[in-house]
């Protein structure tokens, strides 16, 4: 086979039957447009009520924002190549997209982790919690996160640069991942692999220890309190977030926690659509769902009684 530093790719998409492409088409298709009308509707509802100017519902809107990103970075591509059967992409397109996944599967990592430890802050140590979650604490938190973020994309991005990669190979996914990419390189990859494993580790196990440590030392303070109605009312508030880190990190490890001779197995595509599709667009319906305080936000805005009251 040719090795080239730039070569061309075909993704194979979701399917492969004739009959199928519509109908995914068009589940699909909804299911991302629900998730860009949740998320902006959540964007909005928290800018336009002064009363959701605290810590909480600013890392919120930060991950609508996030979630938003995240799944334009691939949904279009995966319809195009759906409703085309035509998916064909230049590296240079490749490498754009993997560079903005890379960054917000980081922040949604990231924010996951710091609306944990928000959490944590505000029922371990209630009497505090204006002075440990300042809005200048809350901004370096989520600047910090963008630029580590970016950091990290940037280096993984640039490394591939350096490959040579056999031509005109078949990916077998429905966007740009780093795992298809470094199989069909034809350079030595060793010294690549051990740095995704390092960044890998850094940015996505320890953002989990951390969220760990954080409900861990949540359940132990809420175990303490006397009455049932107190234990309620605060585990109420770690609920939503608890429900989105479940499904945001069970879909990422059913994608990237396998053994080799599993990576092209439907499941992980199956997954993949969970993490980079699904759990996006359900956030905003977790959190207003079950929140008063944005549902009333909501219902302002739309001038309407809201559906979920």
């Amino acid at each position: 086979m040719n090795c080239s530093k730039n070569p061309d790719f075909v993704l194979s998409g979701l399917s492969s039957d004739p009959d199928k492409p519509q109908l995914l088409f068009g589940l699909l298709l909804a299911l991302y447009l629900l998730g860009l009308s949740g998320n902006m509707l959540l964007l909005l509802a928290i800018g336009a009520d002064l009363h959701l100017h605290t810590p909480m519902y600013f890392f919120l809107s930060q991950l609508s924002l996030v979630d938003l990103c995240f799944t334009t970075t691939t949904g279009p591509k995966m319809l195009e190549t759906l409703w085309t059967s035509n998916g064909s992409i230049s590296f240079s397109e490749c490498l754009t997209q993997l560079y903005f996944f890379t960054v917000f599967a980081d922040m949604d990592n990231l924010l996951l982790t710091a609306m944990a430890i928000d959490r944590y802050a505000a029922i371990c140590h209630p009497l505090h919690y204006p002075l440990l979650m300042t809005p200048c604490r809350c901004g370096l938190l989520v600047g910090g996160s963008w630029g580590v973020a970016h950091s990290d994309s940037l280096i993984q991005t640039l490394m591939l640069t350096r490959l040579s990669f056999y031509t005109n190979q078949e990916i077998p996914h429905f966007f740009c991942d780093f795992g298809p990419l470094l199989r069909f390189s034809c350079s030595d990859i060793h010294l690549n692999e051990e740095l995704v494993m390092f960044l890998t580790g850094l940015l996505g196990i320890s953002p989990l220890f951390c969220i760990i440590s954080s409900y861990a030392h949540i359940f132990l303070a809420v175990a303490r309190v006397p009455s049932a109605q107190g234990k309620k009312k605060a585990l109420a508030t770690c609920s939503s977030h608890l429900s989105t880190v479940i499904l945001f990190y069970s879909s990422v490890f059913a994608t990237y926690l396998k053994s080799p001779s599993a990576s092209h197995a439907s499941g992980e595509l199956g997954a993949a659509i969970m993490y980079t599709l699904v759990t996006p667009t359900l956030n905003p319906f977790i959190y207003s769902l079950r929140n008063k305080e944005v549902k009333r936000s909501l219902k302002r805005i739309l001038g309407i009684e809201s559906p979920w009251h």
